[in-house]
């Protein structure tokens, strides 16, 4: 343990391209060490310097395919890339599957390329709790292009705008997705759409469904039109025109400050977890003691409301 917490060699390794002192600091990071906020503290100075791109879709659109080929662009270009694929855990043993290395194989050999599956651990949302801290990871170990890939989950996604830069939703023709993106809440997300496996039929219909769908919301001047992208992920084919959008989202995004804008919420949201979680554990350790039992016994025999316990409760923190 003592040479795994040892964070200033481990965030000078990472520099370095290290991957198993990156694969050691995000793992730090997912169990909540207590060396996390020294983690945080020396990672500080690398913070914003990666284009965080996030995936999402449902499950069998291609996310990891797309992935996969988007990566192999991105290297040709001489990007050092980070891949963070959320996998689902199982409710009933708390392991996942972590099988997105599988469509990834081609760069595991790459020393340009760190992949790093990650467990939701239950979290709603499509990410794990942790991906924002392993995305700052990644970032410190010089990648300037982060991946997140999303759970797969379907219709509780959304948490992946507010940690991404750019936001790629999948879709595939018969799939029923240009519904379902209006039940998700998938047109609010996506900066960019993608009709991958285009080849197949119904494809014409999904892409024009999106396009329909679009053009029913309202969009002030200079406000962003996301682009409808075909592509055959597993053909490589429409792989270009996908970081074609990516950048010019990214490009809009600077012109606009609304890069600034984005990574600022980012921010106030990772801090407001952190915040939260602390407030969590220390309710934890008032749960075990007498504080929450004895006011939670005097709300139950009507000496004191639950409203004034709430306030005695966090005036007690």
């Amino acid at each position: 343990m003592t040479r795994s917490r040892d964070v200033p060699t481990l965030i000078a390794r990472a520099r370095e391209g290290d991957a198993r002192s990156v694969a050691r600091l995000i793992t730090l990071v997912e169990n909540g060490d207590e060396a996390l906020p020294q983690v945080a503290a020396a990672l500080a100075p690398w913070a914003g310097r990666a284009q965080v791109i996030g995936l999402t879709g449902s499950p069998g659109v291609g996310k990891s395919t797309t992935t996969n080929e988007v990566v192999r662009a991105l290297r040709r270009a001489g990007h050092r890339v980070g891949v963070l694929a959320v996998d689902p855990s199982s409710p009933f043993t708390g392991g996942a599957i972590l099988g997105d290395r599988i469509r990834m194989q081609d760069h595991t050999t790459d020393p340009g390329v760190y992949i790093r599956s990650m467990s939701s651990r239950g979290h709603l949302g499509g990410l794990a709790a942790t991906t924002p801290q392993a995305v700052r990871v990644l970032e410190g170990a010089g990648c300037d292009v982060v991946l997140v890939e999303t759970v797969g989950v379907g219709q509780a996604e959304v948490e992946i705008a507010s940690l991404a830069d750019t936001t790629l939703v999948l879709l595939a023709p018969g799939m029923g997705d240009a519904i379902q993106a209006v039940k998700a809440g998938i047109l609010e997300i996506a900066d960019v759409f993608v009709v991958n496996k285009a080849d197949r039929p119904g494809a014409d219909a999904t892409y024009h469904d999106i396009q329909g769908m679009l053009s029913l919301g309202e969009r002030g001047p200079g406000e962003w039109r996301p682009p409808v992208v075909r592509a055959v992920a597993v053909k490589n084919e429409g792989i270009d025109e996908i970081l074609a959008a990516i950048e010019k989202h990214r490009a809009w995004l600077v012109s606009s400050d609304r890069l600034r804008l984005r990574r600022e919420a980012r921010a106030a949201a990772e801090v407001e977890a952190i915040a939260l979680g602390t407030l969590r554990a220390r309710l934890g350790s008032l749960r075990e003691g007498t504080g929450l039992s004895d006011l939670a016994a005097r709300v139950a025999d009507g000496r004191l409301d639950p409203y004034a316990a709430a306030e005695e409760l966090i005036k007690g923190l």
